[in-house]
């Protein structure tokens, strides 16, 4: 009797440990997605300094492997770039700019569908590859087995379709935005590969990040300008140098883009918006953004703005008339900002010149009621779950939790209504839960965390892997540096010389 109780508790066991549920019974995405293959839920995140990913379970939120090789191709790579002065150039100018004097190696990745190979965009290749997981887990050099160059010399922000099967990414010095295939499939008769090139649309100077509605039928897309550039004033003390600012940090626009053929459908220049509503003075550069689940409001970041914009898609223009063209599309007819919701500012007497890549805060999501948002305050060093109809905020950071938020560069929505939060500067990712308004988790991963996704991974593969020992798995550097960002911060300091005279900002 002991025997046959003690095996039915044993296979109990072994059904929860290798479930795509947690402990709980809850059921993930990948009960749906798996097919014949049964897949895990995990969450993946991307060490943009290192070159690797950490594989986090989605459920138990637990370590599943860390310092998953994304760049087993490094020294070619490197030594392809030597061989073209015009990539070199670009190289340094990442590695001194946006890099802050690192080599940015890892910025965006999705899985496909079955969970065998992820898509990675590598800022400074300048690529996007797909990489068999098996492989690179296993520690093999030859998991790549596709490589797109962009046009340009950078990669950013991606995104994938809610099908699985389009691969967004932007090309961050052509303007553009390049649609991939995330499969292998037959189209009207055309063979399509996983990694072949499809589509493009045009973005402003710098596009940066890009989601798609539920149902696929649109991108909302924005870009930022040349936010390593310094220049970040708009006045000092009465003069007014907004065109200079503007002319140094390119077009930046927010589109939405109908996606059955990648037409513009609205584009705004958010600065604008913000300068009809009555908020002169703030920039054009829209950050992370969250769509609210009527796809009607918009949440988003910008640049410099300790706090979050609202903004109604379905509402009439401001003034009623055309202000402005973007691009040579007209000001939509409508679109409006409705209120500001300011955040606390941490950092006020800091010189914009100093805010890394002009990020006030970068990381922005919402939970799937559309009642809380989730913001990731860069600058200030904390998080902040934000509620959508008050604007009342409560504040995630080490006073709080008693773990160090620094330099939170990204959030992301999670499996049973948690937010993700990367902590860029602790070499960390922070788990809350939205219900309860608490820190889950804080998990070490590695050197400057920065896109945190969510995605599959087969179950067979994952049960081959050794368990994770506990320790630190972060990386030697923090905060910011760079040549760029060391003339931008005597420029500050200079400007804050001026500031008691000519107030700047």
């Amino acid at each position: 009797m002991r025997r046959t109780a003690a095996f039915s508790l044993f296979f109990v066991l072994a059904a929860l440990l290798f479930s795509d549920g947690d402990l709980l019974g809850r059921k993930g995405p990948a009960a749906a997605a798996a097919g014949k293959t049964p897949l895990r839920d995990v969450m993946l995140v991307g060490n943009n300094w290192a070159g690797t990913a950490t594989i986090v379970d989605a459920h138990t939120l637990k370590l599943l492997k860390t310092g998953v090789n994304f760049i087993p191709d490094k020294a070619q790579e490197i030594a392809d770039i030597k061989k073209n002065p015009a990539q070199l150039a670009f190289y340094y100018l990442i590695q001194q700019g946006p890099g802050e004097g690192h080599d940015q190696y890892v910025d965006d990745m999705f899985t496909t569908k079955d969970g065998r190979y992820v898509a990675v965009s590598r800022p400074s290749f300048a690529d996007v590859v797909w990489i068999d997981l098996a492989k690179a887990t296993a520690g093999r050099t030859d998991s790549i087995v596709r490589e797109q160059q962009m046009d340009g010399f950078r990669t950013d922000h991606m995104g994938v379709s809610p099908d699985g099967r389009r691969l967004l990414v932007s090309d961050s010095t052509k303007n553009q935005v390049i649609e991939y295939s995330m499969v292998d499939e037959t189209v009207a008769g055309k063979q399509i590969k996983m990694g072949d090139r499809m589509r493009t649309f045009p973005s402003g100077e710098t596009p940066h990040e890009n989601n798609y509605s539920p149902d696929g039928s649109l991108i909302y897309h924005a870009s930022i300008g040349k936010v390593y550039l310094p220049g970040d004033q708009h006045s000092i003390g009465p003069i007014k140098i907004g065109p200079l600012h503007d002319l140094l940090k390119g077009h930046r626009w927010y589109e939405i883009v109908n996606n059955d053929d990648f037409s513009i459908k609205y584009r705004w220049d958010m600065g604008k918006e913000l300068k009809e509503a009555g908020y002169d003075g703030m920039s054009s550069a829209v950050r992370p953004m969250a769509v609210a689940p009527d796809q009607r409001y918009l949440y988003f970041q910008v640049s410099y703005f300790h706090g979050i914009v609202e903004f109604d898609t379905q509402a009439p223009d401001k003034d009623g008339k055309v202000s402005y063209t973007a691009g040579g599309i007209p000001e939509p007819r409508v679109g409006a900002v409705k209120r500001l919701i300011n955040l606390p500012n941490r950092v006020p007497k800091m010189p914009l010149e100093n805010y890394v890549n002009d990020s006030a805060h970068h990381g922005l999501s919402m939970n799937s009621a559309g009642t809380t948002l989730c913001a990731a305050g860069t600058m200030d060093d904390y998080a902040a779950f934000v509620d959508r109809r008050t604007g009342k905020a409560k504040i995630f950071d080490k006073a709080s939790t008693g773990h160090d938020y620094l330099k939170p560069y990204w959030t992301t929505e999670g499996l049973h209504n948690t937010c993700w939060i990367s902590l860029s500067d602790s070499d960390a990712v922070a788990v809350l839960d939205f219900d309860t308004a608490r820190e889950l988790a804080f998990l070490p991963v590695g050197d400057h965390p920065q896109r945190v996704r969510h995605g599959y991974v087969p179950a067979a593969l994952v049960n081959s892997w050794a368990p994770v020992k506990p320790g630190a798995f972060g990386g030697p550097n923090g905060g910011s540096g760079g040549l760029i960002n060391t003339i931008s911060t005597g420029i500050g300091a200079l400007l804050g010389l001026v500031d008691p005279v000519l107030p700047v900002r």
